[in-house]
């Protein structure tokens, strides 16, 4: 309630260290504010009962309420509203290029590799609100799931209906997917441009040398991030199709280039991550994230609504019925 309310000249608080001082030094002098009269014996006189003596130090109460007012007042109580504007002042293209092949469903990952990725990449994309996102797949071959763009809902939709497909011809066709990505990343006009590539295992297909599509990377300015994806040792995989169309699994050898995936993020300009679970994974992607930090410029705009006007009219109300009080009703008494 009172986030927003704050005080100009919080120093003329000081003041407010005086009124009990005039109290004190008001009830030690009380005695000798009003006149007095010695006489032998009052028994002649009716003893009065009236309560106006005592109500009088009212009047006293009053001042120093309308003084407390007044220097609240003086201390400029204000609400503060703000408004906050933010413009992106360098804008981040990146592309997800996914390998699909059958060995991404290896369940050394939880579920499985694949449903692994998304999930983490899921959370990678909300926390880039400001930049366009595209996705690449590949497996023996590639294709762009979906274009940069700044839709972040298309992008989410698209990552989810990732899957394997025995339309894809099988395989991991690495130079196919980063040579995809480049040619759809290479004419954006941001400033920084950026492929994050994915796989859990070695170029064994495509037509496009891996270290002729990281020069390409390099000759339109694209930095690549690359994730070897896959346990240490063997991992549960899949070795075949049983009758009923599901795979057959079996422990299976991982086997990652890490060589040629150092490579092309160290020609680029980028890093190599190893994830070898999923705890690692999130790691990795938040590690991109915040090496990648879109650059946002914020303006916060003020408006302030001073407030001590009507503690000051308060404060005259109170002085002006002290004033009227004490010449009409304790008028005796003064």
């Amino acid at each position: 309630m009172f986030d927003n309310f704050t005080f100009e000249s919080p120093h003329f608080f000081w003041l407010l260290v005086l009124l009990p001082i005039a109290a004190v030094w008001y009830f030690w002098k009380r005695d000798k504010q009003q006149a007095s009269l010695k006489m032998s014996s009052i028994q002649g006189f009716k003893k009065n009962r009236s309560v106006l003596p005592y109500l009088k130090h009212g009047l006293f109460v009053l001042r120093l309420l309308a003084l407390a007012l007044l220097i609240i007042a003086m201390a400029r109580p204000r609400t503060t509203d703000v408004s906050t504007k933010t413009t992106s002042t360098e804008g981040i293209d990146i592309v997800l290029a996914i390998d699909v092949s059958a060995s991404m469903l290896a369940r050394d990952l939880k579920p499985n590799r694949l449903e692994a990725l998304k999930e983490v990449a899921s959370e990678f994309i909300k926390g880039r609100p400001t930049d366009r996102i595209g996705l690449v797949q590949y497996a023996g071959e590639s294709f762009t799931k979906t274009p940069i763009t700044s839709d972040k809902a298309v992008v989410l939709s698209s990552l989810k209906d990732i899957d394997y497909s025995p339309v894809l011809v099988n395989g991991t066709a690495i130079g196919m997917g980063l040579a995809t990505s480049v040619n759809r990343i290479k004419d954006s006009k941001a400033l920084s441009k950026v492929i994050i590539l994915l796989t859990d295992g070695v170029n064994n297909a495509g037509f496009i040398d891996p270290k002729i599509a990281s020069e390409l990377a390099v000759e339109y300015g694209i930095k690549v991030y690359t994730i070897g994806v896959g346990s240490n040792g063997m991992a549960l995989s899949p070795i075949g199709i049983l009758p009923n169309g599901n795979f057959q699994y079996g422990n299976q050898k991982v086997e990652i280039d890490e060589e040629l995936l150092k490579e092309i993020a160290s020609t680029t300009g980028g890093k190599y991550f190893r994830a070898t679970n999923n705890e690692k994974l999130e790691d990795i992607y938040k590690e991109i994230d915040s090496l990648e930090k879109t650059e946002v410029e914020e303006f916060k705009y003020y408006n302030y609504k001073e407030n001590f006007r009507m503690l000051v009219l308060i404060a005259g109300f109170i002085l002006l019925m002290e004033l009227l009080l004490r010449f009409t009703i304790f008028r005796s008494f003064i």
